[in-house]
């Protein structure tokens, strides 16, 4: 998605602007293939050639690993928010003005984090005695590592790193090589910091769209139902958008503050309550969205 009026990039700004995050989570799965199961199931309906596979959850009808499964989707979720994308390799990149508030919330879901990790294992020779009686005919004791082999299935690690400048090479190739070299990283570089961007008029989109088709009425003339968060959410993002715009986009800006313009001083009640506020706010995003070409 590109705005009809590019603004350039301020592509020699960044590395003193912005700094690489690499945050990696790692939860044991308690799953595990019954080879045997899988072979009787294909066996009963007639199937040839491992046409299916049955998983066992080892732990079934334990909360204590789902709960840390959601806080490590929950994490990756909320470090998404606050970066956009660099790399395929899933290092993201973090406005230098974010990162105390950012490194704060990381250092508090890594306690986090720890804690439930700490509170499974405690308990895990227990929860293995449950799963004998929930998995009745299922249950194998050799499915079930030893606590401390679990323990290191675990973890939650993290690593920031500077932006390198382009064409920062420092190898030994020759004047031709070099430039050659140069040239291919500078275009890469670009590439990363518009599909940087692109990531961030994407967010700006998607609430948009949101609001608008939420906040029209439906066939039969009634108004459409729609939760706190939507203008919550948008309500946030106008904040990030000031430091997510690593490049100083002036057309985002501006459509930034039309944003919160329009949302100052509203709750989500207020546009469910007052017919002209929901009308005319709905208008105006409506005219933001055409300033996209999709």
């Amino acid at each position: 998605m590109n705005l009809l009026n590019d603004n350039d990039f301020a592509y020699s700004k960044i590395s003193s602007s912005a700094m690489l995050v690499d945050l990696s989570l790692s939860v044991w799965t308690g799953r595990k293939l019954d080879k045997t199961v899988s072979a009787e199931v294909d066996l009963n309906k007639n199937a040839k050639g491992r046409a299916g596979n049955y998983h066992k959850n080892l732990l079934a009808g334990s909360e204590k690993l789902a709960e840390i499964g959601k806080l490590s989707s929950a994490i990756r979720n909320w470090s998404y928010s606050q970066t956009s994308p660099w790399s395929d390799a899933g290092t993201r990149l973090l406005p230098s003005t974010l990162f105390f508030d950012y490194k704060s919330k990381l250092t508090e879901y890594e306690k986090m984090f720890t804690d439930k990790v700490t509170e499974f294992l405690g308990e895990y020779d227990v929860l293995v005695s449950k799963a004998a009686f929930q998995l009745g005919d299922l249950f194998n004791r050799e499915d079930y590592p030893e606590v401390e082999k679990i323990q290191s299935k675990f973890g939650m690690h993290y690593t920031f790193s500077p932006v390198p400048e382009a064409g920062d090479f420092r190898v030994d190739i020759g004047e031709a090589g070099m430039k050659e070299l140069q040239e291919r990283y500078s275009q890469a570089y670009k590439s990363r910091i518009e599909a940087s961007m692109k990531d961030v008029w994407e967010r700006l989109h998607d609430a948009l769209s949101k609001m608008s088709e939420r906040f029209d009425y439906d066939g039969s003339g009634t108004k459409k139902i729609f939760r706190d968060s939507l203008v919550e959410n948008a309500q946030e993002l106008t904040g990030l958008l000031k430091h997510l715009n690593i490049t100083g986009d002036i057309q985002m800006e501006a459509m930034r503050k039309r944003l919160e313009g329009l949302l100052s001083g509203c709750d989500a009640d207020s546009f469910r309550e007052d017919d002209a506020l929901r009308t005319n706010t709905k208008s105006a995003l409506d005219e933001m969205l055409k300033k996209f070409a999709i």
